[in-house]
């Protein structure tokens, strides 16, 4: 009998609720202080997961949750990056 794979799970600094790696979106600060958007998950750095969802981004960027969890100030264009990216996933439905 083949074993399932156990499927990794994040927390998103939002909603603080775990979920699935693959239905988060991933933010970077790398050692330079550079933030940005990491689709691959891969990057080197400090991360955080935020929810595929419109209405989660917001509200993270109105709490200014990304810029506690990253230690630095987070750009608008990092929030329309992730706006894209959950837009450009729902026209794929």
């Amino acid at each position: 009998m083949a074993q399932k794979r156990k499927v990794p799970e994040r927390k998103c600094i939002v909603t603080n609720e775990m979920k699935p790696k693959k239905d988060l979106i991933r933010v970077v600060r790398n050692k330079e202080g550079e933030v940005f958007v990491d689709p691959t998950g891969k990057k080197n750095g400090r991360g955080a997961y935020v929810s595929n969802d419109i209405a989660v981004i917001e509200k993270a960027e109105k709490a200014g949750t990304l810029s506690r969890q990253l230690n630095t100030k987070i750009e608008p264009s990092i929030y329309d990056d992730l706006k894209q990216i959950v837009e450009g996933k729902k026209d794929e439905k």
